[in-house]
């Protein structure tokens, strides 16, 4: 999963993009206002966490401006203004949750989890499925006929975007835009090297094969050819 992180704290930035890549989701990061808003608007993201106070354009703005848009984007608010009117502002102009600094991580995580089963629909949010391959997205447990499966970050990450498009060919290019968050360089292997080794781990010794290869177009998680 996408998170669009818009904070101009660059400590806080690092300690926030750390804690959700080590969950298992991929940070685009800007710490500017208008970047993010730009950000937000022309990429699609699965949540975005926005702070109020940014040079260029003020995260309300960013919300505000999103929803005029119909940019449905869920959005966690982080501000240091703790009163009721100002995160009764910030809900009142298209913002989803609202949390102050400090804060936790442990709280952002739950909350960003929450959120996202809120917008998404718990069962789809939580526990992604093709024949016997089962992925919870909570717990980030991977199983294939009821055996676990262990899975580094980034496989986990690659195999929950072939799940969310199951039956579609992604190319490469989606792949590292999606899994590896930058543009699509020509000479790498590095998709390739990944879905062998996802392959190994998700398909070998398992009937029916689900990881396809498109020749010339990308892969495809499905049952059958």
């Amino acid at each position: 999963m996408k998170v669009l992180l818009v904070e101009d704290d660059l400590v806080i930035a690092a300690f926030v993009t750390k804690g959700l890549k080590e969950a298992g989701f991929n940070v685009h990061h800007t710490p500017d206002g208008k970047n993010g808003f730009n950000a937000a608007v022309t990429e699609n993201h699965d949540i975005a966490i926005i702070d109020i106070m940014l040079p260029g354009m003020d995260g309300l703005s960013i919300v505000e401006n999103m929803r005029k848009l119909d940019i449905n984007t869920p959005v966690i608010i982080l501000s240091a203004k703790r009163s009721v009117e100002d995160r009764v502002k910030g809900l009142q102009t298209g913002s989803d949750d609202y949390l102050t600094k400090p804060f936790s991580f442990t709280e952002l995580l739950a909350r960003v989890q929450a959120l996202i089963r809120r917008t998404t629909g718990a069962s789809e949010s939580v526990i992604l499925q093709v024949e016997d391959l089962s992925m919870n997205l909570i717990t980030r447990e991977v199983t294939r006929a009821g055996k676990k499966i262990a899975l580094q970050n980034r496989e986990f990450s690659l195999l929950e975007y072939l799940l969310r498009n199951t039956g579609r060919v992604v190319s490469k290019t989606m792949i590292m835009e999606h899994v590896w968050h930058y543009n699509f360089d020509p000479q790498t292997n590095v998709v390739e090297v990944k879905i062998c080794k996802l392959r190994d781990k998700i398909d070998k010794g398992y009937e029916p094969k689900l990881i396809h290869t498109i020749r010339g177009v990308g892969y495809v998680l499905k049952k059958n050819n």
